[in-house]
């Protein structure tokens, strides 16, 4: 089972995807942990994203997709993946058609809705250091900007799923599980 969830900053997506990680025995790959693991082994697609990333600016696609491709070919994402954080352009959305191979596709989109105001008092409550309210609004933005466009992306391919990502953790768990289960 190919998977992808994606939603605002504050959705519930890490959380989310570690109870499906879990339940489909695939593996929870989150961009920001590929990143990180990259830097810290010093590979050279971690030395550029570094450059970048210390430089303030954004990691270009191009090695964004190379640190993706090289995850999904590892054993553990053969049978089935579960990818968070990626991707966040129609770019890269296209970028991962490329990556999957021949007569597969990714089975379910899983796109996470929350109201605003709902999302801005969770991040508030979690008190990181970039969960002040006008970063906070930023990251929205940016989100609704560059990211909330590749729903539509998948819409178009009949395999997003909108899941209600309000309530108790256990209700939203099981409209995902729900969702997958009614749309693989």
């Amino acid at each position: 089972m190919r998977l992808l969830i994606f939603g605002p900053p504050g959705a519930g997506k890490g959380t989310q995807a570690q109870f499906i990680s879990e339940r489909y025995s695939i593996p929870h790959i989150s961009t920001g942990d590929i990143f990180r693991e990259n830097i810290r082994n010093d590979t050279p697609l971690g030395q550029e994203a570094k450059r970048y990333s210390e430089g303030g600016e954004l990691v270009p696609d191009a090695v964004t997709n190379a640190m993706v491709q090289a995850r999904l070919s590892q054993p553990d994402a053969q049978n089935g993946f579960l990818l968070d954080g990626y991707p966040r352009t129609t770019n890269q959305a296209e970028a991962l058609e490329r990556m999957l191979p021949e007569g597969t596709g990714l089975d379910a989109v899983l796109n996470m809705i929350v109201p605003e105001n709902e999302i801005l008092e969770r991040l508030s409550k979690r008190g990181r250091t970039d969960d002040a309210d006008d970063t906070i609004l930023k990251r929205l933005r940016i989100y609704r900007e560059t990211t909330e466009p590749i729903a539509e992306y998948y819409r178009g391919r009949g395999i997003l799923v909108d899941i209600q990502g309000v309530g108790t953790i256990e209700d939203i768990t099981g409209r995902i599980i729900n969702a997958i289960e009614k749309n693989t």
